[in-house]
């Protein structure tokens, strides 16, 4: 590989450079088309990855469960339940005892902080597979799902519609990493941070890209190549839900609003989608939808990612 990634932590967008995140997306690519036609990849034979989840989830366990199956390693689920992290023991502790046992760690958790300490004290590579400010593996299999149906990233209009959350937050870093304009939609008083925003705009100057914040979809779904959306209320926010569906109501992707989109726009979702709410199933299930090869190179970005840091 053309730079020496072995090591390297991930805790943000921000960790990535333009290069290293092509270097992930070229890789994945090669090693998703070499996987469909049968060929093995023992890259990380023998490695363990310690997988910390104080959140529960689906893609995020079974994607790097099997990824690393199917890398040759193993991997070891530790629920809220099974560490003592924040319990008694500190987080840089943990990460020292962890990193005397495997060869690598992914956390999920709520608290972005609680990554970050990770990825200070342990002495092997950390990754962020969803923090409540980031979710980095998100979108690097976001970005290789449009660059496999596109041909490019850099030039296009990325229109995020809804809440300013974390995805959000990844995607706006990476987009201005990669070269991608970015238009964000979400209403008033739950736009990305200023930080966030102004950091975006510093590095979309030097790629040459746009990033724009508004309260307007319409405008940011307009002549899109890429609309994308994820759900109102995060996990940890149900008590907002009902008070956070009457004030995004206007946000919500149907087919009114992506009419004002190019023909050939990609949809695209996190998941797991609040039908009806944030997306209609007209939208989720229609040709221009692309969420489950989205959710598919969960597997095959991650991949490329452990194998570049882990080996």
């Amino acid at each position: 590989m053309a730079i020496n990634m072995k090591g390297k932590s991930i805790t943000s967008m921000l960790d990535l450079s333009r290069e290293e995140i092509w270097q992930i997306l070229e890789f994945a690519k090669q090693m998703k088309h070499e996987h469909l036609a049968g060929k093995r990849h023992d890259y990380l034979k023998g490695r363990t990855l310690a997988m910390i989840f104080q959140k529960p989830s689906t893609r995020t366990r079974v994607s790097f469960e099997v990824g690393i199956y199917q890398l040759g390693g193993y991997a070891l689920y530790l629920g809220a339940n099974d560490l003592q992290l924040r319990r008694g023991e500190t987080i840089a502790d943990t990460a020292r005892v962890l990193s005397r046992y495997v060869d690598g760690i992914m956390a999920r958790v709520f608290d972005h902080k609680d990554i970050v300490d990770l990825a200070t004290y342990s002495s092997v590579p950390v990754i962020n597979g969803l923090s409540d400010f980031e979710h980095p593996m998100q979108i690097l299999a976001d970005f290789l799902t449009i660059w496999e149906k596109k041909g490019t990233l850099e030039g296009l209009k990325f229109a995020y519609v809804g809440d300013g959350n974390n995805v959000a937050n990844s995607l706006i870093f990476g987009a201005a990493t990669i070269g991608m304009d970015i238009y964000v939609a979400s209403p008033k008083g739950y736009e990305p941070l200023p930080e966030v925003v102004g950091k975006a705009q510093e590095i979309a100057k030097k790629s040459g890209s746009k990033v724009v914040i508004t309260n307007d979809p319409i405008e940011a779904v307009k002549d899109a190549d890429v609309i994308y959306t994820d759900v109102w209320a995060s996990m940890g926010q149900e008590a907002e839900a009902e008070q956070r569906r009457r004030i995004f109501e206007p946000y919500q992707v149907n087919p009114e609003l992506v009419k004002h989109a190019k023909e050939d726009y990609l949809f695209m979702h996190c998941l797991p989608a609040h039908r009806g709410e944030e997306v209609v199933d007209e939208i989720v299930d229609g040709p221009n939808s692309v969420v489950f090869d989205e959710a598919e190179n969960r597997l095959h970005a991650q991949k490329a990612v452990m194998a570049l840091i882990m080996r």
